[in-house]
């Protein structure tokens, strides 16, 4: 499971479409009076921005009705789709500092709930001022958008600018923690729409699927069409209030037996396979397509609903499996190599030098043959390489572990076991594209989807971080 980066070209047409849509809002306005005539330049300079916080408390203010807070809101976010890096930073800096929770009068309603709790009726009033003060502001401001055609989408994308912003500036983490939780009430699983994308699906949602797609990259109009062919599956979340834009989607292959390598599973020279002779669906890729939902789960309802799906559909389908990446295995093992730790025995040490050719004094034998291009091409570098990585490769998938959680170290790894499945097979070159050499030395997993055994594997791990595995995986150990 992976985040994108949206291109510039859908990032570009999608403000667009924000833009028209806010300043239609604005301008069909039933009043005149509701317009502030707001202009800002793109920078957002200081005497721009005292006339944005105006605007601000004009629509926290509540004078003119809901209607005219709409119309200010939609304002508010047209002239922000305008500003450039340097005045979006300005904005949700002001957003930040200027709009958030009042200590003061938290304190002043944490303490009346204290001095209340012998009077049912004053202790309710109480309790109902407390919620009042932990809505901050801006949270009035955000919740205005929702009544915006677009205006939800517009959140989402202001948080995707928000988070780019996190680390070199982390001041603004209240807003996006605000903004992650509000986002998580209006994307509940319950408000979503399942549906299957075809071939038939206009073209604009085709060339997001092929602009979203984050862990195979889709090379072409023809790579598309083959991945949405009668033996393959497209499945993909929406939301009522972002009808045409995908918040997470899955592709599924079915086919005969658990699949062992991607570039075989995305050749486009393979011959369509009838899908109901399938007893095997796998989900080999599942994307985010909004970065700014990053944080808000309904991944694991994703895969539950395809599996119930595809279980309707065709009854023949007896294993539900992945043929996932491994995204931070040479990460960790590049940090591992390079704090020296000892990772190979004497005799593996041995077969390496046996292949490595002339080695300078010195030199580690393991890092210096992963860093050797293609090593993957090379029949005995490869051969003395796969038993020491795939005992590698298990070690880290069931041994290495969050400091904070003690959950798995790999993301995708996480994200598998904490929706019930298990570590079934670890397969070697599996993925043999410059991304996947770079991410896991070409090594991909299996994560079995038992649904006998969901629950319970569900449980072992979210509530005692254990890791269940077959024993072929623990074999390698």
């Amino acid at each position: 499971m992976s985040d994108t980066t949206v291109s510039p070209g859908i990032l570009g047409r999608t403000r667009g479409i924000l833009r028209r849509a806010l300043r239609d809002v604005v301008e069909g306005a039933s009043s005149l009076t509701s317009r502030s005539g707001l202009n800002v330049k793109p920078d957002l300079p200081d005497d721009d921005l005292a006339r944005l916080q105006q605007q601000i408390d004009a629509s926290l203010s509540g004078r003119g009705g809901e209607a005219s807070a709409r119309t200010n809101a939609a304002d508010l976010g047209h002239w922000y789709l305008e500003l450039n890096d340097e005045g979006r930073l300005r904005f949700l800096t002001l957003l930040t500092d200027e709009y958030g929770i009042e200590p003061s009068h938290l304190n002043d309603a944490m303490d009346a709930v204290r001095d209340a709790t012998g009077d049912p009726k004053s202790y309710a009033l109480a309790l109902s001022k407390l919620r009042d003060d932990l809505s901050s502001p801006r949270m009035k401001l955000l919740r205005q958008f929702n009544g915006l055609e677009y205006g939800v989408k517009f959140l989402v994308d202001m948080r995707s600018d928000l988070r780019s912003l996190l680390r070199e500036h982390p001041e603004l983490a209240p807003l996006d923690a605000e903004l992650k939780y509000l986002l998580s009430g209006w994307f509940d699983a319950g408000f979503l729409e399942l549906r299957r994308i075809t071939w038939g699906a206009p073209a604009d949602l085709l060339e997001k699927l092929i602009a979203y797609e984050a862990v195979h990259e889709i090379q072409s109009w023809t790579d598309l069409k083959n991945r949405l062919e009668s033996d393959r599956r497209f499945y993909a979340f929406f939301h009522p209030s972002m009808h045409n834009e995908p918040l997470i989607f899955v592709e599924v292959a079915l086919v005969k037996g658990i699949a062992d390598n991607v570039q075989t599973l995305l050749d486009e020279t393979q011959p369509i396979a009838n899908a109901e002779d399938a007893d095997t669906a796998i989900f080999y890729s599942i994307s985010n397509a909004q970065p700014g939902l990053s944080g808000v789960s309904f991944g694991d309802f994703l895969i539950k609903q395809v599996v119930d799906h595809l279980s309707h559909e065709l009854p023949n389908l007896k294993t539900f499996a992945t043929l996932s990446p491994i995204p931070g295995f040479r990460r960790w093992l590049d940090r591992r190599m390079a704090d020296g730790a000892e990772l190979l025995n004497h005799e593996q040490e041995d077969a390496l030098t046996a292949v490595a050719g002339d080695l300078p004094d010195g030199t580690n034998v393991l890092p210096y043959l992963l860093d050797r291009p293609d090593w993957q091409l090379n029949e005995d570098i490869a051969g003395a390489l796969k038993p020491i990585l795939m005992h590698l490769v298990a070690g880290y998938l069931l041994y290495q572990r969050r400091e904070s959680t003690g959950t798995a170290l790999d993301s995708v790894a996480h994200f598998h076991l904490s929706n019930g499945a298990m570590v079934e097979r670890i397969n070697w070159l599996a993925d043999i594209s410059a991304r996947g050499m770079q991410q896991s030395a070409g090594a991909m997993v299996n994560y079995l989807y038992d649904k006998a055994k969901i629950e319970t594997n569900h449980e072992a791990y979210v509530t005692g971080s254990e890791i269940p595995a077959s024993s072929g995986v623990r074999n390698l150990l």
